[in-house]
């Protein structure tokens, strides 16, 4: 760990059949009416790629080379005319044209601890109630529960496991199930003895003990408990999605952590999960970040650049929602360790894929970076737009909480529009 860092506690048509129909095709090449269609007519979902900590967005999207906090990396232009990014960042400003990047976000908490669940959440109001994450809401509200694969995947670094709080108040099968460092739970694979008629009759005796638990008991815990096994249940029989990925792809996508995530988070989504959130931690440079995002940024850069140049050519980027963000961005202020501290008042994310605009970038901050000028978005807006390009119609769509019902993001929010297609 670096000695800087915070150490604050806190489908039926199987996408690699499209895949695999398109390979060795070019970068310009058109899919076939029928596969088009095919596409088109499957549900859509959501990759969110979570840097977190909060990269700098100085240091990436919005560079402000040769001002008073602006650092010492340059600027490089873009596939959109006009725009530049850092230099840390060549892969990806060849692929702007596919991307939206809103520069004026500005979301007031800069706290760890508070700031991740409420951007994760989308803000709403208080109404008493612990409000999904974004991948819970998703699974609740476009969700179906005959899926094969789990509906919400989450793919991290470290220990995995059900992750039953994700869901809120709608309840422990809304939550995540966990991958730790990508890979699929200690005991997907049954021990030889154990045959299918064993298994499922432990299960039954399982299901039996439950029941009788739950009397005079408040439910949360035991129904996570049980849900984690119906998770377990669906992967044990798609051990396919954990092997060896081919070393072209970890050449293209890196063989570090987060390159081998992104790349277990494509295949997931090809393979028809509704939502998968892709984790990276280690991104708080209280001390050395321009050192610090020498390392880092490139991590992000390669895989992500390969992800939408893989997608834009095959055609999944019509039916995928793709997300990069952190909870906040990094201070214009350079503290006395070369670091940035947290800043949540003038930050950048980028969007990709279906419903969106694309070759977009949106929004400015002031000429040194600290404030945005002009329109800034919380990401109550965000949700009600990545809502919009599900489909979802966020002003009139509710949550029924025990009969009471809740808006599904900031009620004094909105799409952005200029975002959406």
């Amino acid at each position: 760990m670096h000695p800087f860092q915070c150490h604050s506690p806190q489908h039926e048509l199987s996408r690699r059949q499209v895949l695999g129909t398109f390979a060795g095709l070019g970068a310009g090449s058109l899919l076939s009416p029928l596969v088009a269609d095919e596409l088109q007519s499957k549900q859509k979902q959501v990759l969110l790629i979570w840097l977190d900590g909060g990269m700098s967005q100085l240091e990436s999207w919005d560079p402000k080379p040769g001002t008073e906090f602006g650092g010492p990396f340059r600027s490089i232009p873009t596939t959109l005319p006009g725009i530049h990014i850092s230099e840390l960042m060549p892969h990806t400003a060849q692929q702007m044209q596919h991307l939206a990047v809103v520069r004026s976000m500005c979301t007031k908490d800069e706290n760890h601890s508070t700031g991740v669940p409420r951007i994760l959440r989308g803000d709403p109001k208080n109404r008493g109630v612990t409000y999904p994450y974004m991948g819970a809401a998703m699974s609740h509200l476009k969700g179906k529960s005959d899926n094969e694969l789990p509906n919400y995947i989450w793919v991290k670094p470290g220990s995995g496991g059900f992750i039953w709080q994700h869901g809120g108040f709608l309840g422990a099968k809304y939550g995540a199930l966990a991958l730790g460092d990508g890979k699929p739970p200690v005991h997907i694979n049954r021990p030889p003895e154990m045959d299918d008629h064993r298994d499922q009759v432990r299960n039954n005796i399982r299901k039996r003990l439950n029941t009788t638990f739950l009397k005079g008991r408040r439910s949360a815990k035991v129904q996570a408990y049980d849900y984690s096994f119906q998770m377990a249940e669906k992967l044990i029989r798609r051990k396919d999605l954990f092997a060896d990925f081919a070393p072209k792809d970890l050449e293209r996508y890196g063989s570090h952590p987060l390159g081998r995530h992104i790349l277990q988070s494509k295949r997931l989504i090809e393979e028809g999960v509704l939502f998968v959130q892709c984790h990276s931690y280690h991104w708080d440079t209280h001390g050395d970040n321009f050192n610090m995002h020498l390392d880092l940024v490139p991590q992000i850069d390669k895989p992500f650049a390969a992800l939408i140049e893989d997608w834009q050519q095959s055609g999944l980027l019509d039916n995928v929602l793709v997300l990069l963000m952190s909870e906040f961005g990094r201070t214009p202020k350079i503290n006395q360790r070369l670091g940035r501290d947290h800043w949540p008042e003038a930050w950048s994310l980028a969007m990709a894929g279906c419903g969106l605009n694309r070759g977009l970038v949106l929004g400015k901050t002031t000429p040194n970076g600290a404030w945005v000028d002009g329109q800034g978005y919380d990401i109550g807006h965000i949700f009600h737009t990545v809502f919009k390009a599900m489909d979802i119609d966020s002003s009139t769509t509710e949550y029924q909480n025990n009969g009471q019902p809740l808006p599904i993001a900031h009620d004094e929010c909105g799409p952005i529009k200029e975002l959406l297609a």
